[in-house]
């Protein structure tokens, strides 16, 4: 059984589906920009077998606040906090493409708090081309403004942020979607090679692995986890 939760962290209330046994280990699982904690379903009851499965909408999006203040840094201090919140000191951790960034840059700043990382299809920091993006149509389940803001760092990222990756003591699969994703797969074994014991394993699904190969993302992340 899923449960759902708003937990207040700094003013800010965080939605999260909260799913497996009580007292087994605790999974965070971070989405990508414009999703929600829906968007792990395909995989969420697998990974609840034998885990503590913290699903977590980040700021701006799904159920979660929508403050008008956004950042990358500021989504991984939400971590931290709901975190606490839950009673959870140490967890393992997936992030899937932009929550990936923000699960790395939590894994730099907090070493101590990650057991294991899965980073799903996520590229190191290096600048991009910028691209204008289009508003959807008609309603939207995120705010678009957090959207113009996370994507102004995407394009070009602190460098600290590469610098800091050495910093991360957690064990790190880099999962890589192959040639069908339309990420740089140069940068997903780049951010491998710069995390210390990080190791890259590709599933040719493109960038949405968990939702287009769901089997094949459980057994690699459930093997590594264990």
């Amino acid at each position: 059984m899923t449960e759902h939760r708003l937990v207040d962290v700094g003013g800010i209330r965080l939605a999260c589906q909260v799913s497996g046994p009580v007292d087994a280990p605790p999974l965070l699982l971070l989405h990508a920009l414009g999703e929600d904690a829906t968007d792990w379903d395909t995989v969420a009851p697998a990974l609840a077998v034998s885990r503590r499965v913290y699903a977590l909408d980040l700021r701006g999006h799904g159920r979660s606040d929508w403050p008008g203040r956004y950042s990358l840094e500021l989504m991984r201090d939400d971590v931290l906090g709901f975190l606490a919140a839950v009673g959870v000191d140490r967890v393992d951790v997936i992030g899937h493409s932009m929550g990936g960034v923000v699960a790395y840059l939590f894994a730099e700043e907090h070493p101590q708090r990650v057991n294991r990382l899965v980073l799903e299809d996520v590229p190191a920091p290096r600048p991009r081309q910028p691209t204008a993006p289009t508003r959807p149509e008609g309603a939207l389940t995120f705010d678009w403004e957090m959207v113009l803001a996370v994507r102004r760092q995407l394009d070009t990222p602190d460098p600290a942020w590469l610098e800091r990756l050495d910093r991360i003591t957690a064990e790190t699969l880099v999962l890589a979607g192959g040639p069908r994703s339309h990420l740089s797969q140069e940068g997903v074994a780049e951010l491998a090679r710069r995390i210390p014991g990080g190791r890259v394993v590709t599933i040719p699904a493109g960038h949405l692995i968990h939702s287009a190969e769901p089997e094949a993302f459980t057994e690699a992340v459930a093997t590594f986890l264990t």
